[in-house]
């Protein structure tokens, strides 16, 4: 008997432990179970350690059972990544990024690092995916994605993260307010409007943000309305329901009814992150964060 753990032996333990059944398990692995359960047996001899608890009614992973399907999940999920790697050196590629975003970072920082990764490394691959600030936290900590572009205060110890623009906020007013742009003395004047925000599970820092630019102004507002998308936070405020704060770069790229006062007064800036693992796997993503940060 070989006093080795082989990955089909990790192959079977998955099966059972995904299904907490051994004939179930067994049929969807195609062996017998009399073989499946040898092998779970062999294991667990090999290893010292007891992986399921098991009686006539049920089924259930030990401590070591739970721990063991953590990192043999993991441990697949590398193998999935490496052989994607090798098929696109393979075909003549050098890899792929996988880059998630917020919608403004699509305004600027984005199109441009997409630029230089094309001019600097024409083989690598790219793909692009739009999603929330914690998403992409759980995404990048997953090994989903490579690198995210975030709003947040602070992301898990594993992760790094670093800014890579600096904005200001702008006032979103509906074109028909009874003020003009260069009327705007302070943010005393909105304290009886209807607000229009980000939702707060969408970008809690971004909310915090905004609340904290109305506080200071001696005011808590009026939120009458949430959303993730700024286009129909515009829409919202084109239609008189409310008025914004969002990052200066969302006003461009959009045609509507609404005019902008950007905030230069206030402290408070909109910070955009990129996050990435410290303990990362991709040959390609260094080259990514060196042209993400290169000095001009």
């Amino acid at each position: 008997m070989s006093s080795q753990i082989e990955l089909r032996h990790l192959t079977y333990f998955l099966a059972v432990a995904d299904e907490l059944h051994f004939r179930k398990a067994a049929e969807k692995l195609f062996i017998s179970q009399p073989g499946l359960s040898r092998q779970i047996k062999q294991m667990e001899e090999i290893l010292q350690a007891e992986l399921f608890v098991r009686d006539k009614k049920k089924v259930a992973l030990t401590p070591a059972g739970h721990y063991l399907k953590h990192q043999s999940e993991s441990l697949f999920k590398q193998l999935k990544e490496i052989k994607r790697q090798l098929q696109l050196i393979g075909e003549g590629d050098t890899g792929e990024i996988r880059i998630g975003f917020l919608g403004s970072a699509m305004q600027d920082v984005i199109p441009n690092l997409l630029l230089k990764l094309r001019d600097t490394f024409p083989k690598i691959k790219t793909s692009l995916e739009e999603l929330s600030n914690l998403n992409q936290v759980d995404a990048v900590l997953k090994g989903d994605l490579d690198i995210g572009f975030v709003r947040l205060a602070k992301v898990p110890a594993n992760l790094h993260m670093r800014t890579v623009y600096e904005d200001t906020f702008s006032l979103v007013l509906p074109q028909s307010y009874p003020m003009l742009t260069r009327e705007y003395t302070g943010m005393e004047r909105f304290s009886e409007d209807n607000f229009i925000l980000f939702s707060q599970d969408y970008s809690p820092y971004y909310y915090e943000t905004i609340m904290s630019i109305c506080s200071d102004a001696g005011f808590v507002p009026k939120v009458s309305h949430k959303s993730v998308h700024a286009q129909t936070i515009f829409k919202l405020v084109e239609n008189n329901l409310g008025i914004a704060i969002v990052p200066t770069a969302l006003q461009y790229g959009f045609q509507m009814r609404v005019k902008f006062v950007e905030l230069r007064d206030i402290e408070q800036r909109a910070l955009l992150s990129a996050i990435w693992k410290k303990e990362h796997r991709n040959p390609v993503l260094q080259n990514c964060i060196d042209l993400l940060f290169e000095t001009k």
